[in-house]
């Protein structure tokens, strides 16, 4: 079933003599439950499109609907995990988790208790009343990632949200981020620029023309893939055959190269 649709979706930035094109006829559908990540370099649009949807940006042309109704304005349903992970240093990891609860006014004890069984399933034992700032960037990236889940969204926008994070840091919490996805059935767009990673935690990928600011094409995940944990991904002979083949669209003047997907290909 379609849970979010963009249709001919454009974004135009005025100035008083001209305009900047940032999107261009972006249609596309996701299903609930799955899994869609936009790929492509900076400046291609993907961060334009999670703003529209969120309803934190007007698109200039187009349609966003979310479960066949319009999205016109922010909709505190729809859950959006930054790059940055925004905790508040003063308030401890339980405080920070319950912020969202806290302004809709639903703090109640089988929410803070659904947080701590988050928190549990993280990896996080005894640290639920300690400050963010004595936890390590991925436990960080943890919290923020819980914090996005609680209010229970209908749809679950992240950007970039496994940046600046070291090789083994990254693949932990790929491994947490898609276990959570999965067992809740969260619909999700995922921003990234990196391959590997569109891989790993994807059903479709959707690949971004940075110079038609328009979607170039679009690759489906095959099943074998989608069946394992981010690790095992990678070691998986269909991931280097869908590593080239969105390698050779990113990079038409090489095709026929062999490249070994890693980490800090983009």
């Amino acid at each position: 079933m379609t849970f979010l649709t963009l249709d001919r979706v454009s974004h135009h930035y005025f100035s008083n003599k001209n305009y900047t094109k940032t999107l261009n006829n972006i249609s596309f559908s996701v299903r609930e439950g799955e899994i869609v990540t936009l790929l492509g370099p900076s400046n291609c649009g993907k961060s334009t499109i999670l703003s529209i949807i969120a309803g934190i940006m007007r698109q200039t042309t187009g349609d966003v609907l979310l479960q066949q109704q319009p999205i016109n304005k922010s909709d505190p349903t729809i859950g959006y995990m930054l790059q940055q992970d925004y905790l508040f240093p003063w308030k401890t990891i339980i405080d920070n988790i319950l912020i969202g609860p806290k302004i809709s006014k639903n703090q109640t004890p089988a929410i803070k208790e659904k947080a701590i069984n988050l928190l549990k399933e993280a990896g996080f034992t005894n640290e639920t009343h300690v400050k963010p700032n004595s936890l390590p960037d991925g436990m960080r990236k943890h919290v923020a990632l819980i914090r996005s889940l609680i209010t229970d969204p209908k749809i679950l926008l992240l950007d970039e949200p496994l940046t600046a994070l070291d090789y083994q840091t990254k693949l932990k919490l790929e491994e947490l981020m898609l276990r959570l996805l999965k067992k809740y059935n969260k619909t999700t767009i995922l921003v990234t620029h990196n391959i590997s990673e569109a891989i790993a935690m994807s059903d479709r990928i959707i690949l971004l023309d940075a110079n038609t600011r328009s979607i170039g094409k679009t690759f489906e995940v095959p099943l074998e893939l989608r069946n394992e944990a981010p690790f095992s991904v990678r070691r998986h002979p269909k991931y280097q055959l869908l590593f080239e083949k969105i390698w050779e669209e990113i990079e038409p003047d090489t095709p026929g190269t062999k490249i070994v997907g890693h980490e800090n290909d983009v």
